[in-house]
């Protein structure tokens, strides 16, 4: 399988040199039996159409999808395209602009910064997840899905983030970060520790716990190898 990474931004530069880019982070969750190839998505960089690869990556980004930039409608017209077409998955940024995308709604949440390790729990789940009850992974975002889009199914919530992770059948996303190694997010609070305080403190102090970011790159890894049909009536009889 060709997965095509589509990324939407970049870690701060010190970051970037230390860690790499968003687009190698999420690469590194998937088996070597998949060929990846990473696309800029905040330039003219998105691929030529979409059959070049057999499903989508969506990394995160600082960016909202409300913002006036102007990659992101064209990035919102390519997903919607793509869908049906090839498989699709988002994370953070990526799972708010499927949301957006596909006829839901994100806001700037009033809850303001969620950071460090999140725990979730689980309902619905699909034959590509696993009969857990909960997962812990690491968090950092403000804007949340606040209104759901024809068709999608929650399968992972938290009473932080409502809509923490959603299956289309032929498309999955999470607000989380699988990618995300506890030092690359110990770092990232770092970058704007002044900012968060006792918040921050209290998110870095979280990444001392594993987390079940390798454990969510299964479900995805499996997602992705299931046939799309098997993955929508699986989905719709959840």
């Amino acid at each position: 399988m060709r997965i095509g990474i589509l990324q939407c931004g970049h870690p701060p530069p010190s970051l970037t040199e230390k860690f790499g880019d968003y687009g190698r982070m999420v690469g590194a969750l998937f088996d070597p039996h998949h060929e990846v190839a990473i696309f800029d998505a905040t330039g003219p960089g998105l691929p030529q159409a979409v059959e070049a690869c057999d499903a989508y990556v969506l990394t995160g980004s600082s960016a909202g999808v409300y913002d006036d930039l102007p990659w992101i409608a064209p990035l919102s017209d390519f997903v919607r395209s793509a869908r049906g077409r090839a498989k699709l998955v988002g994370i953070c940024f990526g799972h708010q602009l499927m949301a957006e995308a596909f006829g839901g709604q994100v806001v700037k949440a009033p809850q303001g910064w969620g950071i460090g390790i999140h725990r979730y729990a689980l309902q619905n789940q699909p034959a590509w997840m696993d009969d857990g009850e909960s997962v812990a992974v690491p968090a950092s975002h403000q804007d949340q899905v606040v209104a759901l889009p024809p068709g999608a199914t929650v399968v992972a919530h938290s009473p932080f983030t409502r809509f923490a992770g959603l299956d289309y059948g032929d498309a999955v996303s999470f607000q989380f970060h699988p990618e995300f190694t506890a030092d690359f997010g110990v770092a990232l609070i770092g970058m704007r520790r002044e900012a968060y305080g006792a918040l921050g403190e209290a998110a870095i102090a979280s990444y001392a716990a594993p987390h079940d970011g390798r454990r969510v790159a299964g479900w995805i890894g499996r997602f992705l190898d299931m046939p799309t049909t098997a993955c929508q009536s699986l989905s719709n009889c959840a």
